[in-house]
């Protein structure tokens, strides 16, 4: 299981000419990057399904990829289809309030990430309530698949440390994060690789215990 060089090369060249009419006279090859990234998905919930008990191979691949059409009524970038094609895994598809695993196909700019991502309040506080009582927990469970705190996402963070926190409690770092999410970036070539499917699982397999100390943390 792999994505083909031919996926690639449509995603660039419609990143070099994003127009209704460019994509409509190559419809047949977006039809067809968007069956072999679906296929992808496919195997990863097969193989997801094996270790993961959120994830069953009742989910569909199609409920899980993301539309390639932009959303620009609010945007100053009015190009109307994005440069890749990505996928959100939970037991929902891709609508979930809950961790999830998200997979980006982009020509240079591969990643797996997975965690949860801008958690409604009452489960980010739930999260940063586990963490305040367990951090060697959260940070034992990072350290299961070889991650370190440092390694979480700083997309979302606080300036100043929540309400209700010390400003000098040792995890506040921690504490003062959004979302919680590990990524990994993947080449094109890996992405070609005959063993693409298992690079992406495997480090699936590495995030899962921090992933499973969410799903507790919001399950509590």
């Amino acid at each position: 299981m792999i994505i083909r060089s031919s996926t690639f090369s449509f995603l660039r060249n419609l990143k070099k000419n994003n127009s209704r009419e460019w994509f409509q006279e190559h419809k047949e090859e977006y039809d067809l990057a968007n069956q072999n990234v679906k296929e992808f998905i496919e195997g990863m919930i097969q193989r997801l399904s094996e270790f993961d008990l959120q994830i069953n191979t009742d989910i569909k691949a199609s409920k899980c990829l993301f539309r390639i059409y932009r959303d620009i009524r609010f945007s100053k970038d009015k190009t109307p289809y994005k440069s890749w094609l990505s996928a959100g895994i939970s037991i929902d598809g891709r609508k979930l309030d809950g961790p999830e695993y998200y997979i980006h196909i982009e020509s240079g700019n591969n990643f797996l990430a997975a965690g949860y991502w801008r958690p409604k309040k009452e489960h980010l506080d739930a999260i940063r309530q586990e963490i305040d009582y367990n951090a060697t927990e959260f940070v034992n469970a990072l350290a299961a698949g070889g991650w370190k705190p440092e390694d979480l996402s700083q997309e979302d963070k606080l300036v100043r440390p929540p309400a209700g926190y010390d400003p000098n409690d040792p995890n506040i770092e921690l504490l003062k994060l959004k979302s919680f999410i590990l990524y990994k970036q993947f080449s094109d070539e890996e992405m070609q690789s005959a063993d693409a499917l298992d690079q992406i699982i495997n480090t699936c397999k590495d995030i899962y215990p921090f992933k499973v100390f969410i799903h507790e943390a919001i399950d509590s």
